[in-house]
């Protein structure tokens, strides 16, 4: 363990309104519409090697989050990672998470925003030693599941792109959880398959790799996009759509995919066994590879 690993959090920097300060002072006010109605767009993304991982889909995600729900903040991704870099940096971080979020800042307490921005910018980083096959995972073990009663919210609703502060969604899925063993939920959408409360979600069935299509109420995730490319280069068929939970337990393996957890394979889904296997394996391999390669971490 490195000393950055080893420190408090209270230890660390953030970046909070274009300053460094230490994290026991790093506060939003209480009028910001972040707090308030969770007016604000954010991005998790974890570094290797001291290099945000596939920076520019994140970035191009939170400006596709922040045209969603038309916050023009006038900040250019150059900035963004500016600021994430500096961070970094404050708190010899290499191997890290981060949390990038952008607020509509303080406005008057009503509920339709005013055009004119003066946007708040937060960075917060954490130590995130790295993860792959041979490494230390994040998580604690393969994914217990269970098919949460909550639906996720529909495009009309909110839209799925959207990655914002509102995470109630999410919120009410892992209450469930405390009710069970399982430590991440997997919420339905007029009964099909759409993704964990944190996660998209795989599954193999007869080696095609299968996840819920992006036309549905389904976040593009970054991993996602990653293991879909890989799988590709790898000559493993996939195929996305709509699913049924029966699909799901009678698959040979699956796992689910986020920034923080990389590839985790499911142990179970509300009690019935699963796991990963050689294509989530093979997966895992190829992913470790790529970050090798592109960004000088190893296993």
């Amino acid at each position: 363990m490195t000393m950055a690993e080893d420190r408090n959090a209270e230890e660390f920097s953030y970046h909070v309104g274009g300053e460094l300060v230490p994290a026991s002072q790093a506060t939003v006010n209480v009028r910001d519409r972040g707090f308030l109605y969770g007016d604000a767009a954010f991005e998790t993304v974890r570094t290797y090697g001291g290099e945000p991982f596939e920076w520019e889909a994140h970035a191009d995600r939170l400006a596709g989050t922040c045209e969603s729900i038309g916050l023009v903040h006038g900040i250019d991704d150059e900035e963004l990672r500016d600021r994430v870099d500096e961070t970094l940096a404050a708190n010899g971080l290499t191997d890290a998470y981060v949390r990038l979020s952008i607020t509509r800042g303080i406005q008057p307490g009503k509920l339709t925003p005013d055009r004119e921005v003066d946007p708040t910018v937060v960075v917060i980083v954490a130590p995130l030693p790295r993860g792959g096959p041979d490494g230390e995972p994040a998580w604690n073990g393969p994914a217990r599941t269970t098919i949460a009663d909550t639906r996720r919210v529909p495009d009309a609703a909110l839209p799925a792109r959207a990655k914002t502060h509102n995470y109630l969604n999410g919120v009410l899925a892992r209450l469930e959880c405390r009710e069970t063993d399982a430590d991440e939920a997997i919420m339905l959408d007029d009964g099909a398959l759409t993704e964990g409360a944190t996660s998209n979600l795989f599954f193999v069935d007869d080696e095609v790799l299968k996840t819920p299509a992006l036309d549905g109420p389904v976040l593009p995730g970054v991993t996602r996009a990653v293991v879909l490319d890989l799988a590709r280069e790898s000559a493993i068929p996939v195929e996305e759509g709509d699913y049924a939970v029966e699909e799901l337990l009678d698959a040979d393996e699956a796992f689910l995919t986020n920034t923080t957890w990389e590839l985790r394979p499911i142990a179970s889904v509300d009690g019935a066994a699963l796991d990963g296997g050689p294509v989530t394996d093979r997966l895992r391999r190829a992913f470790s590879e790529r970050v090798a390669v592109r960004y000088g971490s190893e296993d």
